[in-house]
Parts: C-alpha cells; sequence; structure tokens
C-alpha cells in the first residue's frame, strides 16, 4: 500500500459521497487550518486525483496530502460560480497552499463622490457608499496625469459643501476664489445648473474609461454648434479642450487605435514564483499597465498560474473586455471571452511590451533582493542542486575530470574547480597520464581520480562535496575504483554526466536521472563539463604541437608549423599522415606542400631516415 493510499483510506467514505457536480473544494489539517482551496467541474473526480496518481504526484502536493485530515465542499450551479467562490475564498483565509497575487502596496483609486455636484478627486480608501471608483492605478503618475487632464478641460468643485437644491436656493453659500479663476462655474450660488454640470461629469467618465474617442467626436459636435451660432469665445473654449484631449491621446496611443477594448497578459516564471503583467487597451491607449509577483505552492505550471491572474486581475482592475491577448494556449475559459494569441501585427506588438514589462519587474525585484541579501541567490541554488542531485549537504566545492587524447597519442586530463556554483580558476589542474597506454578512458580516469584525491589528502586539504565525471558509467565505476582504494567512497557524492542525452548517472543505480533542461542545476552541471573540456583540450593540443608538430612535422622543409599543424587536426596522429594519400594531402594543405609531405614519407632516401 501507497503512503498516499492510506490517506485516501481514512478519507475515502468522504471522497466515495463527493457529488459529481461544479463546486469548490477545501482541505484542512488536524487542527482545523485551511491547507487549501480548489474548484472542479466535478468535484469528485477532481477529489479524487489528489489520492489516485501516487506516481505521478510532486513532493509538495505529497506533503499536502499527508496533511489533509478533512475535507469539506460547496455545490454551485456553473463553473463560473466555482471560480468566483474559490477567489473569494482564498482572499479570505489565505491557505498555505494556494497561490496569491503578491502586491507590497495599496493602489490609489479615482473616486467620483455620489453627491449633488460630484467632486472628484484620487483616495487610496473605497468606501461602500454609492459613489464611483476607477482603478486601482498601478501607476500614481498615470493617475495624476490624467486627473490634471480633466482639471484642464472641465472646472469642478473642489469644495465639500453640501450643495443640495434647498441649500442653493436658500443662498447658503457665496462663491469663493476658484470661481474667479475661473476653476469652478459657481453652481454654490446658481450659476451652474446640475444639467450642466452632470454633462461634465458624463464626458469625465468617458475619459477615465479611455473612451476619448467619443468625447472627441462630442466636443467637435459641440465646437460646429457654437460656430454656427457665432459664438466663436465659447467656440475657442471648446477647441482648447480639443487639442489637450488629443495631444493626451497622442502620448498614450502605442497600436492602433482601432483596437478598442483589449486585455494584454503576459508571464514568465522560474522555480519558486510567476510574474504576470496586465495591459489595458482602449482605442488604441494603454490605460493601465500592472505586473504581479505570484509564488509557487505546489509547483504550478505557467498556464494555471497565469489563467489565476487573468481572473485576479481582470476582477480587480473591472475589466470587461471579451478580447484578451496571451502567449500560451489556456484550457480553462471565461464566459464571453475570447482567447488571442498574435503571431503577427500591432496585438503582437503589445504581447511582446508586456513581455518586456515582465522581465524588467522580474529583474528589478532579483537585484532589491541581491542588495538585501546578496548571497539569496547562490544559497537558493546551492539547496536547489542539493535536492535536485539527492545529496546529502550542499555542492558549494565541485570538481570536474576531463580527458583528452588524439588516438592514444599524448593522453592528458583536466580538472576544473567550482566554488559556489561559479568557477574558481587558480584551482584548475591538468593531469599527464602516466601510467595507462593507448586510448583508454577508464584507466585514465581512475588514474587521474587517485593521484587528485591522494594529494589532497596527503596535503590535508578540503575535499570537495561533490565529483563530476565527464561521461556514463564507464567512467564514474572507474572514478569509483580510486575512492574506494583511498577510503573516500560514501565520503564524497559522485556522479557522472553522458553527453548524449544529458544522463546523471549515480554509483550502484543502472537507471540514471533526467533533469529538466531548463533547470538551474543542469546549466551549472552542463557549464562544468564544457569547462573541463576546454581546458583539457588547450592543455592536450599544446602537448600535441610540442611533441608531435615540432618534432616530424616541421622538420620537413618547406612545411611550418601552420601547415603541420592542419595536417595534424585533419589526420590526428602522424601514422595516418604517413598513410594518407597524395590527394587526401594536396586537399588539405595545396598541391605543392602536399607534394612535399607525401615525397617525405615515401620516398627512398626518406624512407630509411624514418623508418
Amino acid at each position: 500500500m501507497s503512503d498516499i493510499n492510506k490517506y485516501f483510506d481514512q478519507l475515502e467514505p468522504v471522497i466515495r459521497t463527493l457529488p459529481g457536480k461544479p463546486g469548490i473544494y477545501q482541505y484542512f489539517d488536524k487542527d482545523g487550518r485551511i491547507l487549501y482551496v480548489g474548484k472542479a467541474k466535478d468535484l469528485k473526480k477532481r477529489v479524487s486525483s489528489y489520492f489516485n496518481k501516487d506516481n505521478q504526484l510532486s513532493g509538495k502536493l505529497r506533503v499536502l496530502v499527508r496533511k489533509i485530515a478533512e475535507i469539506r465542499h460547496m455545490v454551485v450551479d456553473t463553473e463560473l460560480d466555482a471560480l468566483l467562490l474559490e477567489n473569494n475564498l482564498i482572499k479570505k483565509y489565505q491557505p498555505r497552499y494556494n497561490v496569491m497575487l503578491k502586491d507590497d502596496k495599496t493602489f490609489p483609486w479615482i473616486c467620483i463622490k455620489k453627491e449633488p455636484f460630484p467632486r472628484i478627486f484620487p483616495t487610496r480608501n473605497v468606501i461602500e457608499d454609492g459613489s464611483d471608483y476607477f482603478g486601482p492605478y498601478a501607476s500614481v503618475r498615470m493617475m495624476n496625469t490624467l486627473l490634471d487632464l480633466i482639471r484642464q478641460l472641465y472646472p469642478l468643485r473642489t469644495c465639500k459643501l453640501n450643495l443640495s437644491p434647498e441649500n442653493i436656493r436658500k443662498g447658503k453659500f457665496k462663491i469663493c476664489l476658484e470661481y474667479h479663476l475661473g476653476n469652478c462655474l459657481g453652481p454654490c450660488e446658481g450659476l451652474q445648473s446640475a444639467e450642466d454640470y452632470d454633462a461634465t461629469i458624463k464626458a469625465i467618465r468617458e475619459i477615465i474609461k479611455g473612451n476619448i474617442n467619443s468625447v472627441i467626436g462630442q466636443l467637435k459636435s459641440l465646437m460646429k454648434e457654437y460656430a454656427s451660432k457665432l459664438e466663436f469665445e465659447k467656440a475657442q473654449v471648446v477647441k482648447e479642450r480639443l487639442e489637450l484631449l488629443e495631444k493626451y491621446q497622442s502620448k498614450s496611443t502605442v497600436v492602433n487605435p482601432k483596437i478598442e477594448n483589449v486585455d494584454v497578459f503576459s508571464i514568465i516564471t522560474d522555480r519558486e514564483a510567476g510574474y504576470v503583467n496586465y495591459i489595458k487597451v482602449v482605442n488604441g491607449a494603454i490605460v493601465q499597465s500592472h505586473t504581479v509577483e505570484m509564488k509557487k505552492k505546489l509547483d504550478e505550471t505557467d498556464e494555471e498560474l497565469l489563467f489565476h491572474a487573468i481572473f485576479d486581475l481582470r476582477s480587480r482592475f473591472e475589466s470587461n473586455a471579451s478580447e484578451v491577448i496571451i502567449p500560451i494556449e489556456l484550457q480553462e475559459s471565461l464566459p464571453g471571452v475570447q482567447y488571442v494569441i498574435p503571431q503577427r501585427g500591432d496585438k503582437k506588438q503589445l504581447l511582446e511590451l508586456s513581455q518586456r514589462n515582465c522581465k524588467y519587474y522580474k529583474l528589478e525585484k532579483e537585484k532589491q533582493q541581491e542588495l538585501v541579501d546578496p548571497d539569496r541567490h547562490t544559497n537558493r541554488i546551492m539547496a536547489r542542486m542539493k535536492s535536485d542531485l539527492r545529496l546529502q549537504e550542499e555542492p558549494r566545492h565541485i570538481e570536474c575530470f576531463d580527458n583528452s587524447n588524439t588516438q592514444g597519442d599524448y593522453p592528458v586530463a583536466a580538472m576544473v574547480c567550482f566554488k559556489d556554483g561559479k568557477p574558481d580558476k587558480k584551482e584548475y589542474r591538468h593531469f599527464n597520464i602516466k601510467t595507462v597506454e593507448g586510448p583508454n578512458d577508464f584507466a585514465s580516469m581512475e588514474e587521474i581520480i587517485f593521484r587528485r584525491y591522494k594529494r589532497l589528502l596527503d596535503e590535508n586539504k578540503d575535499l570537495p562535496q561533490l565529483i563530476v565525471v565527464d561521461g556514463g558509467k564507464g567512467q564514474l565505476s572507474s572514478a569509483l575504483k580510486s575512492l574506494e582504494k583511498l577510503n573516500l567512497r560514501g565520503k564524497i557524492g559522485i556522479i557522472g554526466i553522458a553527453k548524449r542525452l544529458e544522463e546523471i548517472y549515480y554509483p550502484g543505480d543502472s537507471l540514471p536521472l533526467y533533469l529538466d533542461k531548463k533547470s538551474e542545476t543542469l546549466k551549472i552541471l552542463q557549464y562544468l563539463r564544457d569547462e573541463a573540456h576546454r581546458f583539457g583540450i588547450t592543455h592536450h593540443r599544446k602537448r600535441l604541437e610540442k611533441g608531435t608538430v615540432k618534432s616530424i612535422l616541421t622538420e620537413i622543409e618547406g612545411i611550418g608549423y601552420t601547415n603541420a599543424q592542419k595536417l595534424l587536426w585533419k589526420f590526428k596522429s602522424v601514422k595516418k599522415i604517413e598513410k594518407a594519400s597524395l590527394k587526401q594531402l594536396q586537399d588539405t594543405i595545396g598541391k605543392v606542400k602536399g607534394q612535399i609531405v607525401f615525397d617525405f614519407f615515401h620516398l627512398p632516401d626518406s624512407e630509411s631516415e624514418h623508418s
């Protein structure tokens, strides 16, 4: 019986009686604390899946399932109702294993107060008093720019007087300085009608919503009307308002104005979190832009994180856009919403802009964390490598080995050293193979591992936490022989990394480990392996040049160092150069030089000299 099945047996009566209907489910621990809230099209199938897929569950999911002591559920009519209820419960209870959108501040709103002759002002406190609130605004600067535009376009009252019809009729108030400055039209003394003021508020609502084109159209009609009545001063005022609006619109428009009402979302993720950017576009103008961080709790996929963010952010910013531009396919849908993955054009440019915002936000967060905790990045990677590679301790000190030889000639090996995931070049070492004859990588590996760690033991120096061998099971077995001779097996972690499919081999385990191709652990191992190969090849070439190029090939009159090197890298050894045909030699270094080398090895006097 698996560990998960044991927990299923305890909760089986509850799970078997769950209805196959839409709803939400809640998991609680033995102390009654809520662990997780989820939604489902079919409650019974969804909850059962946590207990029926033992081999497919991630480590975090296994931990969650082991903590479940109680399951509660609630049936609703539709999937949308389940989604709304799930979202509300997550915000209310903030369960440990649910993803939450992380905001580190309260965003401001624009309020149109519910009162006679409504005031318009910014606020961070949304009160359910019947007033209209627009936002929230991720950028205070954007909100203030909009408010400044509104004040320039329309005279509005800023006083807190109770301008009820009765108070105005009784003449309780007197106009103030704002009236004389032209910032208010004096509704307190009945100098501006409620109908005229409400028309102004209606136009302002449209501007705040981003529907600038409709306001421009209305102002153009009004300007023509004043001009036709020869009321040129009023027409001039309207014209100035038009110019202000068009100037504001030209600064905001980034794409085709025909893109009327669209939401744009993009996402980038790492192992610990996802970052989602949201852009709201109305009539080709960006009216909202906001990026959030989402900490992963149960190894959620990009699709799960993105859908959660789309639902939450559209609700928060009160979006009713029917078209949502996204970078990846989503299985879950929202009623009345069409997903679009653009391949080209203005919508593709919008998506790329959103993706850039995501990257900038992530980089900014990482820089902030580095300032607070400079070692945070290194500590996280070391902890991840320890977990990924199933090590007993963090691999702060890693040594990687690679062999190099040319058909067995001049065999060498290289060792590179990484400290805290970064190269420590002063600790790099070269080895000339001393006890092995011919091309034998296994025996060479056994020799250099023994020599390296015998020396460290003799000199009482620190041993690495991890040894990486470039190669598969054969090289790993050879390295292990030397560790056993030195009584170090089991005291140092050791793995082999094969080139073909990047398989990771462990001592005594015939099945390799395959790491995620995007994982930081695999990238560091590849960097180690490539660095060892580069370092070894460089040393091997130097030995080759000294031992072979200069001693034999450069003795040939008319053949210099460059041509000798070309021949050696083409044919790999002097023996093969000697056996090469005239055409092969001439194809490599030219007709004249090729003939010289061929004659050197094949003319009678040369044969006697070099036999």
